[in-house]
């Protein structure tokens, strides 16, 4: 399973969701769903934009865990 971690990353840098979202040209809803994980796909344009603004590598905001069977 890939976890997100935007939320993470952006109480980090002391970024705040509506600036975020205005900046890489999101809605304040489609953000929010991906930092609360709500999404099953990412577009490699919205982690490239989120990667510049927040100045980061996409590892730093995607991480693999396991499932336990």
């Amino acid at each position: 399973m890939i976890t997100l971690n935007l939320d993470k990353i952006m109480k980090v840098k002391g970024v705040r969701l509506k600036d975020l979202a205005e900046k890489i040209g999101l809605t304040n809803a489609n953000l929010s769903n991906i930092k609360t994980g709500k999404i099953v796909a990412i577009r490699f344009s919205t982690l490239n934009a989120l990667c510049k603004e927040l100045d980061c590598q996409p590892a730093d905001l995607l991480t693999y865990v396991p499932e336990s069977n």
